[in-house]
């Protein structure tokens, strides 16, 4: 009779193999290869992605801008009073407050400031600049161009047409208004010249 070794299991019930006791892997060589040639990929692929990076910048500060249309608009809505956003292209600020006049102060007035590579341009409608040149311009700043928002959601008549955020000397992006003239979009074709 034959008689067999007792084997050592393991928890699961698996035999174990003393034979087949090597493991496939990786050997330190190939893994050395492998990041060798991650590197070189990424030294490639960098001077791309630099440009794509520079570009957010532009484009989160022309969102930031689109969302306080926005909120400014919500603002005088709810608060029943007009809302003044403001716009200094020369020291690349803009800010929401309230329109004078109506309230001792605004304690929920906001101001941002660009980076130093932005710069931001307004143009003005003509139209309203002929009809009221004051109106679109706040008292007590300096002829600051802004965008006014009435108690009733509206846009006043002589806010400026088109807000562009450039970035050195690329294409700016610019923020118009709407044909229906209620809000402020980001432009979706490339040429500045277009008109929604």
């Amino acid at each position: 009779m034959d008689v067999k070794e007792p084997m050592m299991t393991l928890r699961t019930g698996r035999i174990r193999n003393h034979e087949s006791c090597r493991v496939p892997g990786f050997t330190l060589i190939e893994l050395i290869l492998v990041m060798a040639l991650l590197l070189i990929v990424v030294g490639v692929a960098l001077p791309s992605l630099k440009g794509f990076f520079r570009g957010r910048n532009l484009d989160s500060e022309a969102r930031r801008f689109l969302s306080l249309t926005r909120y400014g608009q919500t603002r005088a809505v709810s608060e029943g009073v007009p809302m003044v956003l403001w716009m200094d292209p020369r020291r690349g600020a803009y800010g929401l407050q309230q329109q004078a006049g109506y309230t001792d102060g605004d304690s929920n007035a906001v101001r941002f400031g660009l980076s130093e590579e932005l710069r931001m341009e307004v143009q003005t409608p003509v139209v309203a600049a002929q009809t009221n040149p004051l109106n679109q311009t706040m008292a007590g700043t300096d002829n600051t161009p802004m965008i006014r928002f009435t108690p009733d959601g509206f846009i006043g008549e002589t806010s400026p047409e088109r807000i562009g955020f450039r970035q050195g000397k690329d294409d700016p992006i610019w923020i118009v208004e709407s044909t229906n003239r209620l809000k402020y979009e980001i432009q979706a074709n490339d040429s500045p010249k277009a008109r929604r």
